[in-house]
C-alpha cells in the first residue's frame, strides 16, 4: 500500500514539472525578471534574452509546446550559466537586487528541468497525425 502511495506521488510530480515546461507563463515570468535586472543600467548582452523567451511563449500559444519548452529549457539553461558567472558578494545578496536575482535563477532551474523533461518526453500531434 505504501509502495502505490509513493508511486502515485512521484508520477504527480513528474506530471506537475513536466506542465509547468509545457505552460507559457515561466518563460514570460523569467523574461519579465531579465529585464528588470538589466534594463537599468541597459545591458546589451543579458537582454539578447527576453525576445527569445517571449518567442517561446509566442510558440507555445500557438500550439508548438514541444518545441516552445525546448526553446525555453536552452536559453533559460543558458542565461542560468551565464548569471552563475557574475560574481555578488554577500551583503549583496539580500537587497532588492539580490532577491530579484534570486528569483531569476530559481526560475531559470525550473524551466530548464520543466521544458527538458517537456521536450524529452513531449509529442508532436502533426506527426502524429501524419503516422
Amino acid at each position: 500500500m505504501a509502495d502505490k502511495k509513493a508511486e502515485e506521488v512521484q508520477t504527480s510530480a513528474v506530471q506537475y514539472i513536466r506542465q509547468w515546461g509545457e505552460s507559457s507563463f515561466p518563460p514570460t515570468l523569467l523574461a519579465t525578471l531579465v529585464s528588470a535586472q538589466h534594463l537599468r543600467p541597459f545591458q546589451p548582452l543579458p537582454m539578447i534574452f527576453p525576445p527569445l523567451l517571449l518567442f517561446s511563449s509566442y510558440l507555445n500559444i500557438n500550439g508548438f509546446k514541444t518545441d516552445a519548452a525546448g526553446i525555453s529549457a536552452a536559453w533559460s539553461g543558458l542565461y542560468f550559466l551565464l548569471a552563475l558567472r557574475r560574481k555578488q558578494g554577500i551583503t549583496h545578496k539580500f537587497g532588492t537586487r539580490g532577491l530579484i536575482r534570486g528569483a531569476t535563477l530559481a526560475v531559470c532551474a525550473a524551466n530548464l528541468i520543466g521544458g527538458g523533461l517537456a521536450y524529452t518526453f513531449g509529442r508532436r500531434e502533426k506527426e502524429d497525425v501524419e503516422k
